[in-house]
């Protein structure tokens, strides 16, 4: 199975590739790694990419599985981060320079656990600069997979892009006053934004803790190559 097949697969598709050996988790890393390699430079939607930590991930649940140990219900699943969640070890910079290079000294509870369930955090994408309108000057904004003229929507803009282009099988974004809605209408995705508290804010960047949620993008749809290769 080639990359054009391994990226555009839903998360059952892939879950069950995995359980009947069809494909390693691996595997499925180095095709996403692959391609963010060759069309990210161009659609610039990653701020930073896990690819050793992402390789290492794959060989630890690779190992589980030969083991015959319980699979969890994202393993081997790709998942791109809103740079505003904490990734123990590395800086958080919610889109500006102001938070400097200092390391987060643990996880949000949300990468705890997508973790847990055994998803493999591929990188932090970009986003508008502390959540809020636009992106920071310093910054090369990410680009949409349909049409680089068409907006890519508010704050969680790297993240519509990622998913639009089959950089992630899903990313996580946040809503606050319309990062999650705005973005997946521009890149033409499916969100998902649930009832503010259900999904714990630990960890994560605010920018109004009150209104701000942790939302999820994800999509069926491919955007056609020939628009940004």
């Amino acid at each position: 199975m080639g990359e054009e097949e391994i990226v555009w697969l839903a998360i059952d598709e892939l879950q069950h590739a995995i359980e009947e050996g069809a494909l390693s988790v691996a595997e499925i890393v180095e095709a996403f790694l692959g391609r963010i390699d060759r069309l990210d430079p161009v659609l610039q939607a990653y701020s930073v990419v896990y690819a050793d930590r992402a390789r290492e991930r794959a060989s630890a649940l690779d190992a589980l599985r030969v083991a015959g140990e319980p699979l969890g219900a994202l393993h081997g699943i790709p998942v791109g981060l809103k740079d505003l969640c904490d990734v123990a070890g590395e800086p958080t910079r919610a889109g500006t320079t102001a938070l400097g290079d200092a390391p987060a000294q643990e996880n949000a509870e949300v990468v705890d656990r997508l973790e847990a369930a055994g998803a493999v955090i591929l990188g932090k994408l970009k986003m508008t600069e502390g959540a809020f309108i636009s992106h920071h000057p310093s910054l090369v904004p990410p680009v949409n997979p349909w049409n680089p003229e068409r907006w890519t929507g508010i704050s969680s803009s790297g993240s519509g892009v990622a998913v639009a282009a089959g950089l992630c099988t899903v990313a996580l974004g946040t809503d606050t006053g319309g990062s999650i809605r705005y973005p997946s209408a521009a890149c033409g995705l499916s969100g998902l934004k649930p009832t503010h508290g259900r999904v714990s804010l630990r960890g994560v960047f605010p920018l109004a803790e009150s209104l701000d949620h942790i939302c999820l993008l994800y999509t069926s749809d491919a955007a056609d190559d020939s628009v940004y290769v």
